[in-house]
C-alpha cells in the first residue's frame, strides 16, 4: 500500500493533466474554427447587402437636389448641393438597411447580432450613420469590422463615376459565438466536473483505507502487547506455584495466586472493551434509561480510583456548581463513560495526576467538565481522539495501555443519550473534556 498508493495518485494526476490539456485545445480550437464560420458567415451577409444598395442605385435617373449631411469622421455640417450621382443615401435610410442587414443575417442562421452601420463616400464622409456607429468605431479590440465597396453611377448617363464603403461593426463580436456554444462547454466542464469527483473519491478512499491499515496495524500491537504482558505473568505464576518452597509457604502461594486471579481479570477487561467495540460497530448500542445523579455518579467513580490516585500521589478536585444534576441516563453505560474520562486523566498525567472536576446547569442541560494538568495533545490528536482505535504516536513507548476505544466508546455513550462532548488541549500543558447532558424532565427548572 506504503508504494502502490503514490503510484496510483501519479499516474491518476497524470491522466487528468492530459485530459484537462486536451479539452483547453479542444476548446480553443473549435473557438477559432466558430469564430471564422461567424466571420465568413457575417461577411456573406453584408456583400449581400451592398450588392443589393448598389442595385438599388441603378433605377436613379434623375437629377436630385438635397441636402446633404457631410462630415470628416464624424464631423457634421450641412451643405446645399446639386446632385447628378445617386448615392445610398438619396434611396435609402438607415433604418432600411438595418433591416436589410438583419434579414441577410438571419438567412447566414446568425440570429440577434447586434450591428452598427455607416456609409461613406470618397472623401471619408460619412453619408449616413447609425446612432452607436461612433463609440463601436473606435474599439477594435472587441468588435469586428467589415467594409464592402458600394459602386454608384451618374443619374443622367448612368455610367460608373466612383463608390461609397459599407461599414458594419458588430460590438463584442464573440458574445454570440460564445453563446452559441455555451451547451457544449458547460457539458464538457460537467463530465470534467465528474470525473475529477470520481478521482477525489478515490484518493480518499485510498487514504481511508491506507489510515485503516494504520489503525489496524496499531490495534494489534496494542493488543498483542496488553494480551502478552498478563499472560507472561500467570504463566510466571504458574511456575512459582509448582515450586516446592512456595507450596509450602501459603501465604506465598496465595499471594501468586491472587496475581494470577487479577490478571485474568485485566484480561476479561480488554476482551469486554473489544466486544463492546463490535456491538457499537454493530449498532447493537441499547440503554436502560431512568433518573440518575450526575453528582452520585463522579463520586462512586473517584472512590474507585482513590488506590491508584494515592499510589501516583495524585489529587482530584471537585467542584459541583450545578443546582439540578439529574439526567434521564444508562447508570452502567454513563458511568463507564465518566470512569474513561477520569482514567484518562490519569493516564496522560505528567508526574502526580493533578484533576478538576466541575459542574454547573443551566436552563436544560447539565454540563461536566474533567480538566487534566497532563501531556496535552496536539492538534492533530485533538481531531481524532474520538475515532474508533485512534491512539496518538509514540513510536514503541507502551507507557499508556489501552486499544484506543476508551474515548470512542465515551463519545458513542454520550451520543446515545443524546449529549456533547467535546475537548481543548494544548500540547505540554494538559487537556479539558467538557460533557453537556438534557436534565430530567422533573427538574428542568434549573437557572
Amino acid at each position: 500500500m506504503k508504494r502502490t498508493f503514490p503510484v496510483i495518485t501519479i499516474l491518476i494526476s497524470l491522466s487528468l493533466l492530459g485530459l484537462i490539456l486536451m479539452q483547453i485545445s479542444w476548446f480553443a480550437n473549435l473557438l477559432a474554427i466558430t469564430r471564422q464560420q461567424y466571420r465568413d458567415k457575417f461577411e456573406k451577409a453584408c456583400v449581400s447587402v451592398s450588392e443589393e444598395l448598389a442595385q438599388g442605385l441603378v433605377d436613379n435617373s434623375m437629377p436630385l437636389l438635397r441636402f446633404q449631411q457631410r462630415g470628416s469622421m464624424f464631423r457634421s455640417e450641412f451643405q446645399l448641393r446639386t446632385s447628378l450621382q445617386a448615392i445610398v443615401a438619396d434611396k435609402f435610410t438607415v433604418q432600411e438597411i438595418e433591416q436589410k442587414l438583419k434579414k441577410a443575417l438571419e438567412e447566414q442562421k446568425l440570429y440577434n447580432i447586434p450591428t452598427e452601420l455607416a456609409i461613406s463616400n470618397q472623401m471619408g464622409e460619412w453619408e449616413l450613420i447609425s446612432k452607436g456607429f461612433e463609440p463601436a468605431y473606435f474599439d477594435t479590440t472587441h468588435n469586428q469590422r467589415i467594409i464592402k465597396n458600394i459602386p454608384f453611377y451618374s443619374g443622367l448617363e448612368h455610367t460608373f463615376t466612383g463608390e461609397e464603403a459599407f461599414w458594419v461593426i458588430t460590438p463584442n463580436f464573440d458574445l454570440p459565438i460564445l453563446s452559441s456554444l455555451k451547451w457544449m462547454f458547460a457539458g464538457a466542464i460537467l463530465f470534467m466536473g465528474v470525473i475529477l469527483a470520481a478521482f477525489y473519491v478515490t484518493i480518499r478512499t485510498l487514504l481511508n483505507q491506507k489510515k485503516l491499515s494504520e489503525i489496524k496495524s496499531d490495534f494489534i500491537n496494542n493488543m498483542t502487547h496488553e494480551f502478552k504482558t498478563p499472560i507472561a505473568t500467570i504463566s510466571l505464576a504458574v511456575d512459582a506455584l509448582k515450586n516446592e518452597k512456595v507450596q509450602a509457604e501459603p501465604d506465598r502461594a496465595k499471594y501468586f495466586t491472587g496475581i494470577i486471579k487479577e490478571e485474568n481479570i485485566r484480561m476479561n477487561k480488554h476482551v469486554e472493551t473489544i466486544l463492546q467495540a463490535a456491538l457499537m460497530e454493530k449498532e447493537e448500542f441499547r440503554l436502560n434509561k431512568k433518573t440518575i445523579s450526575v453528582h452520585k455518579i463522579i463520586n462512586q467513580t473517584i472512590e474507585k480510583y482513590q488506590l491508584q490516585l494515592q499510589k501516583q500521589e495524585g489529587q482530584v478536585h471537585v467542584l459541583f456548581n450545578a443546582a439540578t444534576d439529574n439526567i434521564e441516563g444508562d447508570e452502567v453505560h454513563f458511568t463507564n463513560a465518566i470512569s474513561n474520562l477520569i482514567d484518562n486523566a490519569i493516564k496522560y498525567s505528567n508526574g502526580a495526576p493533578d484533576i478538576t472536576i466541575t459542574t454547573h446547569s443551566t436552563h436544560k442541560h447539565v454540563v461536566i467538565q474533567i480538566t487534566d494538568k497532563g501531556i496535552g495533545m496536539s492538534r492533530e490528536t485533538e481531531k481524532r481522539i474520538f475515532e474508533k482505535f485512534y491512539r496518538a504516536h509514540t513510536g514503541n513507548i507502551h507507557q499508556v495501555k489501552g486499544f484506543g476505544l476508551g474515548m470512542s466508546y465515551v463519545k458513542s455513550v454520550i451520543d446515545a443519550h443524546e449529549g456533547n462532548i467535546k475537548v481543548s488541549s494544548t500540547l505540554g500543558k494538559g487537556s479539558t473534556f467538557t460533557v453537556e447532558m438534557a436534565l430530567a424532565p422533573e427538574k428542568n427548572t434549573a437557572v
